[in-house]
C-alpha cells in the first residue's frame, strides 16, 4: 500500500525527531523474515536502550538530515532496516551481533558512531569491546585501587607496631636502667636532707665554741696595765695619799 504524502511527511517527521538525540545506528537488511522474529529483534534492540524502524531509504535520508547519523543515511538501496540509540553504541552492537548470530535472516549493511561510519568488520569490532558500564566500572577500580592499597599498607604498619611494642612491654625491653634514675636521685636526696638538718646546729654550737675560744686566748695576751686600767689608777691616787702630809 502506497504512502500518501501527508503520511509520508508525518513519517519523516517523527523518525526525524527520534533520529535528532541519536548519536549512532546500525543499518541492515533482511530476507524472509517472519513477524514473530520481528517482535524478538525489536525486543532484543530495546534491552539495549535502542530503537528500530524498517524505512524506506528515501525518507530515511530525509529524516537524517541534519543528525548525527546523516552520514549513514544517504545512498541507501535495497530494503533497510535501522537501529539507533543516544546511549552506548557498544551494548546495541553487542545486541545485535548476538541475534543475527542466531538469526541469519537479518545482514548488516553499515553504521555509524558519533558521525564515523564504520563498515560491517568494524560493527563486530565494537560488539566485542567492553560497554560504557563495563570501562566506568574498571575506571572506578583503577581510581580506587591506590587509596585501598594506601589504607591497607597504613592499617597493617599500625597493626604491626601495636604487636611489636606488646611484645617488647611482655619482654620487659622497655624497662632501662635511665628511667628510674630520677626517683632514686630524688629518693637520695630526700635521705640527705633530715642529715643536713641535723647537722646545721651541731655546725652553730661549734662555730659558737671556736668564738668562745678565740676571745679566751685573746684576753690572754694581753699586758697587765691594759687588762686592769682601773686598778692602776686606784694605787696611783693611795700613793699620793700616802706620801701628802696631813694637815692638823
Amino acid at each position: 500500500m502506497a504512502l500518501s504524502r501527508e503520511s509520508k511527511s508525518e513519517k519523516v517527521k517523527k523518525l526525524a525527531a527520534e533520529l535528532e538525540t541519536s548519536t549512532s545506528a546500525i543499518i541492515g537488511t533482511f530476507k524472509g523474515l517472519t513477524a514473530s522474529k520481528d517482535f524478538e529483534l525489536r525486543k532484543t534492540i530495546r534491552s539495549a536502550g535502542g530503537s528500530y524502524h524498517v524505512v524506506k531509504n528515501k525518507l530515511a535520508a530525509r529524516a537524517g538530515e541534519g543528525t548525527k547519523v546523516e552520514k549513514a543515511l544517504q545512498g541507501l538501496k535495497g530494503v533497510s532496516a535501522v537501529a539507533y540509540t543516544s546511549g552506548d553504541p557498544v551494548a546495541l552492537a553487542k545486541a545485535l551481533s548476538t541475534w543475527v548470530k542466531d538469526n541469519a535472516e537479518f545482514t548488516f549493511k553499515l553504521g555509524i558512531v558519533d558521525g564515523k561510519v564504520i563498515n560491517i568488520s568494524e560493527i563486530e569490532a565494537l560488539a566485542t569491546m567492553p560497554g560504557k558500564e563495563e570501562l566506568f566500572s574498571k575506571l572506578l577500580f583503577l581510581i580506587q585501587s591506590p587509596a585501598q592499597r594506601l589504607a591497607t599498607v597504613i592499617n597493617a604498619t599500625g597493626r604491626n607496631l601495636a604487636v611489636v611494642v606488646n611484645q617488647g612491654v611482655e619482654k620487659g625491653k622497655f624497662t632501662g636502667s635511665a628511667a628510674p634514675a630520677a626517683p632514686a636521685a630524688e629518693a637520695k636526696a630526700e635521705a640527705a636532707a633530715p642529715a643536713v638538718e641535723a647537722a646545721a646546729p651541731a655546725a652553730e654550737a661549734a662555730a659558737e665554741v671556736e668564738a668562745a675560744h678565740v676571745e679566751e686566748s685573746a684576753a690572754g695576751d694581753q699586758p697587765s696595765g691594759a687588762a686592769q686600767p682601773e686598778n692602776s689608777t686606784a694605787s696611783q691616787a693611795g700613793e699620793a695619799s700616802a706620801t701628802d702630809p696631813v694637815e692638823g
